[in-house]
């Protein structure tokens, strides 16, 4: 074998030496970026529905409804002329727990509007594994844009910030013998004709033409 020779494959050694652990570590570094990247879009994506209504000029954090204020709600809700039909709504109804314990408390049609579409999804589940999904629909909607005056009883988990818009589109959209319930805020200039409980559990009733004695229990 000549010199030339010997010095190529040296040259050759060298280079693959030199290549071989830069390459493998260029390769696994690629990866690894790819893997992350994919884990933040991907937590981006579920996060997303979350955050985007605290980009909105009014927020509707999801809270959960207590077993106090459910039950609360549910001895506010007044059955009307069964002609018309009975119909709840529930403004921003998160787990939908209210919308379902509507249906199976007083075996009426209940509705939810959600913004949020997991929770959307899931009040669906639960209303399907509580045996009521035939009495009972979700909407993924904004409920500033959403037609409330099909409803004689109105749900409202509202922020402080909030209540004087929902009042002036209650006073725009209800219907005239519908039973409007305040959880956790009041409205601004409407008199309750009932008041339930105080602190977190508190529920104010509105009912067209005061046919309830204001009181606090």
């Amino acid at each position: 074998m000549s010199s030339n020779e010997l010095n190529a494959l040296e040259a050759l050694g060298q280079t693959t030496k030199v290549v071989g652990p830069t390459s493998t570590k260029s390769i696994s570094g690629k990866i690894l970026i790819g893997v992350t990247g994919g884990i933040a879009v991907g937590l981006s994506i579920v996060c997303f529905p979350f955050v985007a209504p605290a980009l909105r000029k009014h927020c509707l954090p999801y809270v959960p409804a207590t077993s106090r204020q459910i039950e609360n709600v549910l001895a506010s809700v007044r059955m009307g002329d069964a002609a018309r039909g009975n119909r709840l709504l529930d403004i921003g109804s998160g787990d939908g727990r209210i919308v379902i314990a509507a249906a199976k408390a007083h075996r009426m049609e209940a509705h939810g509007v959600e913004l949020n579409p997991w929770l959307v999804y899931y009040s669906r589940l639960a209303a399907l594994s509580g045996g009521v999904f035939g009495q009972t629909r979700f909407f993924r909607k904004d409920l500033w844009k959403y037609d409330i005056s099909g409803y004689n009883n109105i749900v409202i988990f509202g922020v402080e910030q909030m209540m004087a818009d929902l009042e002036t589109k209650i006073k725009a959209e209800a219907r005239p013998d519908s039973t409007i319930i305040a959880c956790r805020f009041p409205f601004p200039t409407l008199q309750p004709t009932k008041t339930i409980d105080a602190g977190i559990d508190s529920v104010w009733v509105y009912r067209s033409g005061g046919k309830d004695v204001t009181q606090s229990t």
